[in-house]
């Protein structure tokens, strides 16, 4: 796969990056998008940045969905231990989370885990709730995102090719992931992510 992953970034460098502050309604109503890190970079020589993330949307919700990632509706941190927190829409951030509460040794990781949206689980683990650490922890993950990170993006209409196991959002990561060149830096904070599939990479 390494011979493909390299042509795949390549495509890519010929599309400008998006870094924040960016305005949503400029960007496809439907795609893919390609998120970088910095000091990431790529197995296939020289200094290129890597892809560390490929995602993809429901029909005409790619917008909505970089704008969950990168919180740029500020209200949406104004949520308290009957709603679910910012991370809880966005897997991206909640994947950013575990790794920061991870890397501290901290035990609310086990709380962070929980998926707050549904109602059984806000019903049933409120109680539970730190909800001063959980907008600490978002604020950092937002830190993050906006600082260090940037994207691109390609336009794909229609759902059936973009998603599940025949869409290219499928065959894009599976390119990624299985390149033998392409490995994470030392320092690179999905280290300490307890998932080990995102560690491993």
């Amino acid at each position: 796969m390494s011979e493909e992953c390299r042509w795949l970034h390549e495509q890519l460098e010929q599309l400008p990056p998006v870094r924040f502050p960016f305005r949503a309604e400029q960007l496809p109503t439907n795609g893919i998008y390609f998120f970088y890190e910095t000091g990431e970079i790529w197995g296939h020589g020289g200094d290129k940045p890597r892809i560390i993330r490929i995602g993809t949307h429901k029909d005409r919700n790619f917008r909505s969905r970089i704008a969950e990632h990168f919180l740029l509706n500020p209200r949406k941190m104004e949520f308290n231990k009957d709603e679910p927190k910012p991370s809880d829409r966005s897997i991206f951030r909640k994947n950013i989370g575990r790794a920061i509460l991870k890397k501290a040794n901290d035990p609310y990781l086990e709380v962070w885990e929980i998926d707050f949206i549904k109602n059984e689980n806000r019903e049933r683990y409120a109680w539970k709730r730190d909800i001063k650490k959980e907008r600490k922890t978002e604020e950092e993950i937002t830190w993050v995102l906006r600082e260090k990170f940037c994207f691109r993006c390609i336009t794909i209409n229609g759902e059936t090719l973009r998603m599940g196991n025949t869409g290219l959002e499928s065959s894009l990561i599976a390119t990624v992931a299985q390149c033998g060149q392409c490995r994470p830096s030392p320092n690179w904070l999905g280290k300490h992510s307890p998932v080990e599939k995102i560690r491993e990479r």
